[in-house]
Protein backbone atom coordinates (compact mmCIF):
# COMPACT_ATOMS: atom_id res chain seq x y z
CA UNK A 1 0.00 0.00 0.00
CA UNK A 2 1.26 3.46 -0.59
CA UNK A 3 1.21 6.16 1.27
CA UNK A 4 -0.25 9.38 1.07
CA UNK A 5 3.14 11.19 0.80
CA UNK A 6 4.12 8.64 -2.47
CA UNK A 7 1.13 9.05 -3.53
CA UNK A 8 1.25 12.96 -3.71
CA UNK A 9 5.02 12.71 -4.78
CA UNK A 10 3.56 10.48 -8.06
CA UNK A 11 0.34 12.83 -8.38
CA UNK A 12 3.23 15.52 -8.66
CA UNK A 13 5.28 14.10 -10.98
CA UNK A 14 2.34 13.37 -13.03
CA UNK A 15 1.19 17.48 -12.88
CA UNK A 16 -1.36 16.29 -11.14
CA UNK A 17 -0.48 18.11 -7.47
CA UNK A 18 -3.39 20.98 -6.75
CA UNK A 19 -1.83 24.32 -6.58
CA UNK A 20 0.03 25.96 -3.47
CA UNK A 21 -2.05 28.45 -1.50
CA UNK A 22 0.70 31.07 -2.06
CA UNK A 23 0.05 30.59 -5.88
CA UNK A 24 -3.56 31.01 -6.20
CA UNK A 25 -3.44 33.87 -3.64
CA UNK A 26 -1.22 35.26 -5.92
CA UNK A 27 -2.94 34.88 -9.39
CA UNK A 28 -6.23 36.35 -7.46
CA UNK A 29 -4.98 39.47 -6.45
CA UNK A 30 -6.05 42.72 -8.20
CA UNK A 31 -3.99 44.28 -11.08
CA UNK A 32 -2.47 47.10 -8.83
CA UNK A 33 -0.98 44.72 -6.41
CA UNK A 34 0.46 42.55 -9.74
CA UNK A 35 2.15 45.41 -10.50
CA UNK A 36 3.61 46.21 -7.82
CA UNK A 37 4.84 42.88 -6.93
CA UNK A 38 6.75 42.75 -10.36
CA UNK A 39 8.47 46.01 -9.51
CA UNK A 40 9.66 44.28 -6.31
CA UNK A 41 10.87 41.04 -7.85
CA UNK A 42 14.07 39.56 -8.07
CA UNK A 43 14.75 38.19 -11.83
CA UNK A 44 15.61 34.93 -12.22
CA UNK A 45 18.87 33.20 -13.38
CA UNK A 46 17.88 31.18 -16.49
CA UNK A 47 19.89 28.32 -15.12
CA UNK A 48 17.18 28.07 -12.51
CA UNK A 49 14.52 27.80 -14.75
CA UNK A 50 16.11 24.84 -17.33
CA UNK A 51 14.78 21.36 -17.04
CA UNK A 52 11.39 22.41 -15.20
CA UNK A 53 7.84 23.13 -16.31
CA UNK A 54 5.69 25.04 -14.47
CA UNK A 55 2.01 25.45 -13.76
CA UNK A 56 1.25 28.75 -15.09
CA UNK A 57 -2.20 30.30 -14.50
CA UNK A 58 -3.46 33.80 -16.57
CA UNK A 59 -4.74 36.61 -14.35
CA UNK A 60 -7.41 38.20 -16.29
CA UNK A 61 -11.37 37.03 -16.12
CA UNK A 62 -11.53 36.93 -19.57
CA UNK A 63 -8.71 34.22 -20.02
CA UNK A 64 -11.20 31.76 -18.49
CA UNK A 65 -13.82 32.63 -21.26
CA UNK A 66 -10.84 32.19 -24.06
CA UNK A 67 -9.99 29.01 -22.14
CA UNK A 68 -6.81 30.07 -21.59
CA UNK A 69 -6.63 30.42 -17.83
CA UNK A 70 -4.52 27.13 -17.19
CA UNK A 71 -1.16 26.20 -18.62
CA UNK A 72 2.03 24.50 -18.42
CA UNK A 73 5.41 26.70 -19.36
CA UNK A 74 8.22 24.45 -19.88
CA UNK A 75 12.45 25.74 -19.89
CA UNK A 76 15.22 23.88 -21.42
CA UNK A 77 19.00 24.14 -21.81
CA UNK A 78 19.89 24.19 -25.60
CA UNK A 79 23.04 24.73 -27.33
CA UNK A 80 26.04 27.15 -25.41
CA UNK A 81 24.02 27.65 -22.67
CA UNK A 82 21.08 29.20 -23.87
CA UNK A 83 17.60 28.21 -22.09
CA UNK A 84 14.56 28.23 -24.58
CA UNK A 85 11.03 27.32 -23.19
CA UNK A 86 7.46 26.47 -24.59
CA UNK A 87 3.81 26.57 -23.39
CA UNK A 88 1.80 23.74 -23.26
CA UNK A 89 -1.81 23.31 -23.09
CA UNK A 90 -4.36 22.22 -20.03
CA UNK A 91 -7.17 20.96 -19.41
CA UNK A 92 -9.69 24.03 -17.98
CA UNK A 93 -11.01 23.29 -15.28
CA UNK A 94 -11.03 24.97 -11.14
CA UNK A 95 -8.09 26.66 -10.16
CA UNK A 96 -7.61 24.27 -7.62
CA UNK A 97 -7.50 20.80 -9.51
CA UNK A 98 -4.50 19.40 -10.49
CA UNK A 99 -2.91 20.73 -13.68
CA UNK A 100 -3.58 18.17 -16.79
CA UNK A 101 -1.69 18.54 -20.06
CA UNK A 102 -4.36 18.69 -22.80
CA UNK A 103 -1.64 18.93 -25.76
CA UNK A 104 2.13 18.96 -27.18
CA UNK A 105 4.51 21.97 -26.86
CA UNK A 106 4.14 25.27 -28.58
CA UNK A 107 4.57 29.09 -28.76
CA UNK A 108 8.33 28.74 -28.06
CA UNK A 109 10.50 31.12 -27.15
CA UNK A 110 14.10 32.15 -25.60
CA UNK A 111 14.74 33.45 -22.28
CA UNK A 112 17.48 36.24 -21.20
CA UNK A 113 18.07 39.33 -19.65
CA UNK A 114 16.19 42.30 -20.51
CA UNK A 115 18.71 44.81 -22.69
CA UNK A 116 18.23 48.15 -21.76
CA UNK A 117 19.43 49.33 -25.82
CA UNK A 118 16.84 47.02 -27.04
CA UNK A 119 12.89 48.01 -27.55
CA UNK A 120 11.84 45.37 -25.06
CA UNK A 121 12.95 46.83 -21.85
CA UNK A 122 9.87 47.97 -20.00
CA UNK A 123 11.30 46.18 -16.74
CA UNK A 124 15.33 46.34 -16.87
CA UNK A 125 15.28 44.29 -13.25
CA UNK A 126 13.25 40.97 -15.04
CA UNK A 127 14.20 38.03 -17.09
CA UNK A 128 12.63 38.54 -21.01
CA UNK A 129 10.71 35.26 -22.55
CA UNK A 130 11.34 36.51 -26.15
CA UNK A 131 8.76 34.73 -28.26
CA UNK A 132 9.84 36.30 -31.54
CA UNK A 133 12.92 34.21 -31.06
CA UNK A 134 12.09 31.21 -30.23
CA UNK A 135 12.17 30.05 -33.26
CA UNK A 136 8.23 30.01 -34.34
CA UNK A 137 7.27 29.93 -37.73
CA UNK A 138 6.58 33.45 -39.21
CA UNK A 139 2.44 32.75 -39.68
CA UNK A 140 2.59 31.83 -35.77
CA UNK A 141 1.02 34.71 -33.94
CA UNK A 142 2.83 33.72 -30.77
CA UNK A 143 5.76 35.31 -32.26
CA UNK A 144 4.81 38.77 -31.07
CA UNK A 145 4.36 37.71 -27.40
CA UNK A 146 7.16 39.43 -25.07
CA UNK A 147 6.98 38.33 -21.30
CA UNK A 148 8.49 39.85 -18.48
CA UNK A 149 9.53 37.25 -15.97
CA UNK A 150 10.34 37.98 -11.77
CA UNK A 151 10.44 35.84 -8.75
CA UNK A 152 8.17 36.95 -6.39
CA UNK A 153 10.12 36.12 -3.25
CA UNK A 154 13.74 35.78 -2.54
CA UNK A 155 12.44 32.89 0.45
CA UNK A 156 10.50 31.38 -2.15
CA UNK A 157 12.01 30.05 -5.53
CA UNK A 158 9.35 28.14 -7.09
CA UNK A 159 6.76 31.12 -7.75
CA UNK A 160 6.91 33.73 -10.30
CA UNK A 161 5.14 36.58 -11.66
CA UNK A 162 5.20 37.63 -15.37
CA UNK A 163 3.67 40.04 -17.05
CA UNK A 164 2.71 39.48 -21.14
CA UNK A 165 3.05 42.06 -23.72
CA UNK A 166 2.44 41.60 -27.69
CA UNK A 167 4.56 43.10 -30.32
CA UNK A 168 2.64 45.04 -33.05
CA UNK A 169 5.68 46.92 -34.94
CA UNK A 170 7.30 49.19 -32.71
CA UNK A 171 4.38 49.48 -30.03
CA UNK A 172 4.07 47.27 -27.29
CA UNK A 173 0.43 46.35 -25.73
CA UNK A 174 -0.04 45.12 -22.51
CA UNK A 175 -2.09 41.53 -22.15
CA UNK A 176 -1.82 40.15 -19.01
CA UNK A 177 -0.41 39.13 -15.94
CA UNK A 178 0.26 35.60 -14.92
CA UNK A 179 1.42 33.16 -12.23
CA UNK A 180 4.11 30.30 -12.51
CA UNK A 181 4.56 28.20 -9.95
CA UNK A 182 7.49 25.10 -10.18
CA UNK A 183 5.50 21.90 -11.02
CA UNK A 184 7.67 19.03 -11.81
CA UNK A 185 11.49 18.47 -14.25
CA UNK A 186 10.42 18.59 -17.82
CA UNK A 187 9.73 16.30 -20.46
CA UNK A 188 12.65 15.10 -22.12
Amino acid sequence: MRTRRASDEAARAQGGAAPTAAFLELARRPRRDLEDALLRGLAPEPGQLAGWEFRGMNTPRWARLARIRKFVKGFERRGAGQVFGYNRPVRQDGDDEPWQVAGPPFGWFRVGAVDATDRDNAYLHAALLDYGRGGNRGWDPSRGLRDYLVQVDGANPDLFLGKAYYALGPARLGVSFFVLERLRPAMA
